[in-house]
């Protein structure tokens, strides 16, 4: 223990139904760890929790945008023939991404 960054220890006793209210608030946030929780809300005050899977799956969408960018310029620039279905690919990809950031904004309002 003598090496524990917080090496202060509060203690606060709390009844059953209040020790259930805070677990289920911790379960809305997707927390863990208790102390965690706790020392946020102490000294902030609040938590703000950001579902951020829909940019995630944006992200890979646009990820794998780019590498087949990259390989068809790679056969551009090496004279080699481009072809149609890698275009086509593309363009479902980016529907797809059209698709999502219209939902992102959606759920944001």
């Amino acid at each position: 223990m003598a090496n524990r960054k917080r090496s202060i220890i509060l203690r606060c006793p709390v009844t059953a139904e209040e020790r259930s209210l805070i677990e289920q608030k911790m379960v809305q946030l997707q927390t863990k760890r208790i102390s965690a929780y706790l020392r946020k809300m102490a000294i902030d005050g609040y938590i703000i929790y950001v579902d951020t899977r829909d940019i995630k799956e944006m992200n890979k969408l646009l990820s794998a945008i780019g590498r087949n960018i990259n390989q068809i310029a790679k056969r551009v620039n090496a004279r080699g023939p481009t072809y149609q279905a890698d275009m086509e690919e593309i363009r479902e990809r980016l529907d797809q991404i059209w698709q999502l950031q219209r939902r992102i904004l959606l759920s944001q309002r």
